[in-house]
């Protein structure tokens, strides 16, 4: 099993959910809106927010665990839907997952996802 954390542009987020749909097995998404910035830390950004001292940009967090046989699918997915070629498209992170349990029904392991 591996998470999945995506941090995409927000206008993106629609197309992104659309194209995670059509992935069969795919046990469902956490979203959060989120705020941050890169390397270029926002300045010159056009959607940048001014809080306090610093500069921030309004982005997505996709966060999924799934089932290692579709991993490539879903990361390929985000990355082909997200993608603009514009800095700040965003970050996909994978990360091992050791343990899942479902607090409902006690299931663990991939059955729990």
């Amino acid at each position: 099993m591996k998470e999945i954390k995506a941090i995409i542009r927000p206008f993106k987020l629609d197309d992104v959910i659309t194209a995670l749909h059509k992935i069969e097995g795919l046990p469902g998404i956490t979203i959060s809106k989120i705020q941050g910035f890169g390397k270029s830390k926002a300045k010159d950004a056009k959607d940048a927010i001014r809080d306090g001292l610093h500069d921030y940009v309004e982005k997505v967090k996709l966060e999924l665990v799934v089932n290692n046989n579709i991993v490539a699918e879903v990361v390929d997915t985000i990355q082909k839907i997200a993608h603009t070629g514009n800095p700040g498209d965003g970050k996909i992170f994978v990360i091992n997952v050791n343990s899942t349990i479902k607090i409902r029904t006690n299931e663990r392991g991939e059955e729990a996802i």
